[in-house]
């Protein structure tokens, strides 16, 4: 019997990146890495990102994207009839907004770093910077929104 697992059934190997996070740290090179698997660290990479979006990861059935919205600025009204979003903030202050109707937006709330938001199929949304900084945070999408590679430096004019 080898020293790491010391009679444990399930072996056990120590990586010093996961004890040494903040020693750890890397740039992402930001690009679509398709079905490939991938581990990053989701809070540096959404950071670094200063694209409006960069798609990070589409699969057959979920979808990575970054975003950085500028001060004063939305992600722009949108409904997805049939895609769940999961929204989470990493740095900066909004307010989401959400709703049945375009013209009707019932549910609104402040959101900061750490908050999640969680968006079901069929409602408008829409998430404004109100802070002073830009409002960083990676969006979820089941399944995926984008085109594969989908990097926008601003956010397009609708």
């Amino acid at each position: 019997m080898d020293e790491i697992n010391q009679g444990n059934p399930t072996p056990y190997y120590w990586n010093p990146y996961v004890y040494n996070h903040l020693e750890y740290s890397s740039y992402l090179e930001q690009w679509d890495y398709g079905t490939q698997p991938l581990v990053i660290n989701i809070e540096e990479a959404t950071e670094q990102n200063n694209n409006f979006r960069t798609t990070i990861w589409t699969g057959n059935y979920l979808q990575l994207t970054l975003m950085s919205i500028n001060v004063g600025e939305d992600i722009g009204l949108e409904i997805h009839p049939d895609h769940d979003q999961f929204i989470r903030i990493e740095q900066g202050q909004g307010l989401v907004l959400m709703g049945d109707r375009r013209d009707y937006l019932d549910f609104q709330r402040y959101v900061y770093d750490d908050d999640a938001i969680l968006i079901p199929a069929g409602k408008w949304h829409n998430l404004i910077n109100i802070g002073n900084e830009p409002l960083k945070l990676y969006s979820i999408y089941a399944p995926p929104e984008h085109p594969f590679g989908t990097i926008q430096v601003r956010k397009p004019n609708r």
